[in-house]
């Protein structure tokens, strides 16, 4: 196993303040692919026994100094042992070539977290959950149909990135013709790359900021671009994915399997939020023949945007995911 050693800053560089009430240490791992992960791990202070356990990631794009580093955290808060990680090809993680991601490696990151933390003398491994966020929070819903050691699930403010990439949003691009011509566009970059030898870089959220820009344009932007959010090593937050790092994503059904996952989900999203369908149209497609459609749930928070889910604590709803985790983690 690579098992790498690491450059991991040593430095609190989170994008929220650290808390008090938890212990929090470094940690790599590896998957299946022998890519090592790097980590945040958070303990409960004066924590004693084997803890459930929760594995956070995303969004899609950022760092686990950001939204999932926040989420990881409170949890910990709340008596929970958790982990923040990067993914594959981003952020202190390794793997090459960078800024390249995978529907298969990808699912596989969180179950190689569930892997890491099974074996901890800590925690208990039939107490293990996950967290996904944004883009992440399909490839939660991903895991949980291929993991059975995955006993409960949040998707939070959740993209269907499958659905995305070949539909392109809001599914102004569901057409034979619109993906023949983002195919035809991708694989002549391909053809580019291979000769030049190098990868492009797509470009991270737009800056400077249109006047005439989306709503959900501007949303990503006040949290990537911005103090709230912006980090270093976020893709969003700067050059952005390789132009050809999601082409895999077209033709994976990600959720084909999720009417089969028995464990506990929670799917929430924000009423306003412009990804709200994905995470509807999800749940709808999980319940649809379900073994275990009573541990299911579909929550909506009113008037919330989609990157509130990201970091306003005032609004992500923590007692609900205390709730839900120590229900279904017992």
């Amino acid at each position: 196993m690579e098992n790498a050693k690491m450059n991991l800053t040593t430095e609190w560089d989170k994008t929220f303040p650290k808390s008090d009430k938890v212990n929090h240490s470094k940690v790599t791992f590896h998957n299946r692919y022998d890519i090592t992960l790097a980590a945040d791990m958070y303990v409960p202070k004066n924590a004693e026994g084997k803890l459930a356990a929760i594995a956070v990631c995303g969004p899609f794009g950022a760092v686990k100094e950001q939204s999932a580093g926040l989420y990881a955290q409170t949890m910990a808060e709340r008596g929970f042992l958790t982990m923040a990680f990067d993914p594959s090809f981003t952020g202190e993680s390794s793997g090459e070539p960078r800024y390249m991601a995978s529907p298969d490696i990808s699912t596989e990151d969180f179950q190689a977290a569930v892997d890491f933390l099974s074996i901890q003398e800590n925690v208990d491994p039939e107490k293990i959950g996950i967290i996904g966020i944004c883009g992440w929070g399909g490839l939660a819903l991903n895991a949980a149909a291929i993991d059975t050691r995955i006993k409960a699930t949040v998707a939070s403010t959740m993209y269907d990135m499958s659905r995305v990439n070949a539909n392109g949003y809001f599914d102004s691009e569901n057409s034979e013709q619109a993906r023949y011509e983002k195919r035809k566009s991708l694989n002549a970059q391909r053809t580019a790359e291979y000769k030049s030898g190098n990868y492009e870089l797509g470009g991270g959220v737009v800056d400077p900021l249109p006047d005439d820009a989306p709503f959900f344009v501007k949303d990503y932007y006040h949290y990537y671009k911005t103090k709230r959010g912006y980090h270093a090593r976020s893709l969003n937050s700067n050059g952005g994915w390789n132009k050809t790092g999601c082409i895999s994503f077209m033709n994976m059904p990600l959720l084909h399997y999720t009417n089969e996952i028995r464990g506990a989900v929670l799917i929430m999203h924000g009423e306003k939020a412009h990804s709200c369908y994905f995470s509807k149209d999800a749940f709808a497609a999980m319940m649809n023949g379900n073994p275990v459609p009573e541990n299911k749930e579909l929550f909506i928070i009113p008037n919330a945007v989609h990157t509130d889910l990201y970091d306003r604590t005032d609004i992500i709803p923590f007692d609900k995911l205390e709730k839900f985790f120590g229900e279904n983690l017992k």
